[in-house]
């Protein structure tokens, strides 16, 4: 048995695990060639590699990291991948693993403030350093009504959300009754992630309680057509719960217009969210800032550190205006998590303000990479993403090949490869998708604009430089060429095999009538033929008729002629 890893031990296995992810690290920069940036394993595989049953006796840590090499590594989509411009990024970083690192050695629960003080009371920290640095509303800080807090990922703060909108809206009478059928009302765009329709359907809302309303040129939420189906609504008895107003959407990055939406959600109380996992954390940077103007009349708000601010999964950023909608949603106090701190209202318990009670220490990596950049540092980060992404945007621009289908203020630009008349274009795009992912150099995925397929290009990885871009632009060109290229040889090709049907269509066409008019010919010939042996027998006949048909007279001169003749001869006429 190898028993418990003792300190010393820890930390010379600890430094073989650093080196291992360092070493990642730099084959990522220095060789990205050596690993295919999507993996290419099939499904089963990496099961197929590992013993069908577990280990009965503890093996040395040589063997687990020997497997990492053999079982898992060629398994993995490489996120930190210089050619990774697929969904959004999924930034990490080292300071990030360091804190994360600490968090795990630490191994505190920091559901209640008495469990760990300073897990609770370093998150409010962080929580408002944050804030400020996004240009986030007073309302938003611990010191004021509301507060941050960090979630495990946008799709929980988004299910958060609402349920505080719902214990507001029905003054908390939903923990008593739960919710009744056709009583309260969602209202999303089509372009708003899926996961606040999951939030509806946990909450018990279902799917019917949502209201999509309907978005302009730019794929933005129009907030007239808001204030209209909220009118409707309330006009038919709903109560109205909570707008989900998207600043970047998955899809294409589009922004919904805070500051007209505001005024519409409070003219009718309905709770205003302000979904902005990728684009949020843009916001250090202030030029960025007027792409949420308007937040001011959030009264819920997330973005992901997790996705573009080099932190690791999970780290979403969670604001509330008024805390106490939240925690009177999701407070519940049981006698074996009584203190005196809690009893005294003087400190935040954050299992109130999560679906789970456990928490870990997450701040630790954020504190961690707050410290290491500094704000400058993330604003760099964000800048030259954004600057690279304008930069493919105007190669995309100036060529006859890509049309750019969206609007691009951030690090994602979609394209929409242009394609020959006859050509399937949604066909065409993936297939020119699935040509450079299964190339290994690059993994770029796909969404819908007006119907129509379009390659999303997603810049973000850490690693990612001015010459990755480049080389993705010229994988596309290429791989459009190419395709291009064998578009119009397989039209040859069906043009060529349509001439030579015709051709053999006209041919055979022609032989048939050839053949139709000699057969007309012989019928006509053997009709004339048949005709001239029914005239000529015909005529035969007539003349027997005539031959056969004589006149008494006649009859009595031949007689006359016999007995003549007989008598010549001297004998009797015979007759």
């Amino acid at each position: 048995m190898t028993g418990h890893m003792t300190p010393e031990q820890f930390r010379q296995h600890g430094h073989e695990v650093v080196d291992w992810i360092a070493d990642y690290w730099a084959r990522l920069q220095q060789d990205p060639g050596s690993l295919p940036v999507r993996s290419q394993v099939s499904p089963g595989d990496v099961r197929a590699a590992l013993p069908a049953q577990a280990p009965e006796q503890g093996e040395p840590f040589a063997a687990v990291l020997a497997d990492l090499d053999r079982v898992v590594l060629p398994g993995l989509t490489h996120w930190q991948h210089p050619g990774f411009f697929g969904y959004f990024p999924a930034n990490t970083s080292g300071p990030s693993v360091l804190g994360d690192l600490v968090s795990a050695g630490l191994g505190v629960q920091g559901m209640s403030w008495v469990t760990s003080p300073a897990a609770t009371e370093l998150e409010q920290h962080v929580m408002d350093w944050l804030a400020e640095l996004l240009g986030l509303p007073e309302s938003f800080r611990s010191t004021g009504t509301g507060g941050g807090v960090v979630q495990d990922s946008s799709s929980g703060a988004n299910l958060v959300a609402l349920l505080a909108a719902l214990h507001r809206a029905s003054k908390g009478a939903t923990l008593r009754h739960g919710v009744l059928p056709e009583e309260y009302t969602v209202y999303v765009s089509a372009q708003t992630h899926s996961s606040m329709e999951k939030a509806a359907r946990i909450a018990g809302l279902g799917t019917e309680s949502i209201r999509v309303v309907e978005v302009d040129d730019e794929l933005a939420m129009r907030p007239g057509a808001l204030a209209a189906r909220l009118e409707r609504d309330v006009a038919r008895g709903f109560t109205p719960v909570l707008v989900c107003a998207t600043v970047g959407t998955t899809s294409t990055t589009a922004i919904d217009p805070l500051a007209e939406l505001g005024p519409v959600c409070q003219r009718f109380g309905v709770w205003l969210h302000v979904d902005a996992a990728y684009a949020g954390v843009s916001a250090v940077a202030p030029e960025l800032r007027a792409l949420q103007a308007g937040v001011e009349w959030a009264d819920s708000y997330t973005t992901d550190a997790h996705k573009w601010l080099l932190t690791g999964f999970d780290a979403t950023l969670f604001w509330v205006a008024d805390r106490a909608a939240l925690t009177g949603a999701l407070s519940i106090l049981p006698e074996y998590l009584r203190n005196a701190a809690t009893d005294a209202g003087a400190v935040v318990d954050y299992r109130d303000w999560q679906i789970e009670l456990g928490r870990r220490f997450r701040a630790l990596k954020l504190w961690f990479v707050l410290r290491w950049y500094g704000a400058e540092g993330l604003r760099e980060h964000v800048r030259a993403h954004v600057a690279l992404a304008q930069e493919l945007a105007g190669w995309a621009a100036s060529d006859e090949r890509f049309d750019v289908v969206a609007p691009h203020p951030l690090s994602l630009v979609c394209l929409r490869p242009r394609w020959a008349d006859g050509v399937d274009a949604d066909v065409a795009t993936m297939t020119l998708l699935e040509r450079l992912n299964d190339g290994g150099e690059v993994f770029l995925t796909h969404t819908t604009v007006g119907g129509a397929a379009v390659l999303r290009v997603a810049i973000g990885a850490p690693a990612t430089t001015r010459a990755h871009v480049e080389r993705v632009w010229a994988l596309l060109v290429e791989g459009h060429d190419w395709l291009a290229n064998d578009f119009a040889e397989l039209a040859r090709e069906r043009r060529e095999a349509e001439r030579r049907e015709r051709a053999d269509a006209e041919r055979a066409a022609a032989e048939q009538a050839a053949a139709e008019q000699a057969a007309a010919e012989r019928a006509a010939a053997e009709q004339a033929a048949a005709e001239r042996a029914v005239a000529e027998r015909a005529t035969s006949d007539h003349a027997a008729a005539e031959r056969a048909v004589e006149t008494p007279a006649a009859q009595d001169e031949t007689a006359e002629q016999a007995v003549a003749q007989a008598d010549l001869d001297g004998g009797p006429a015979q007759g």
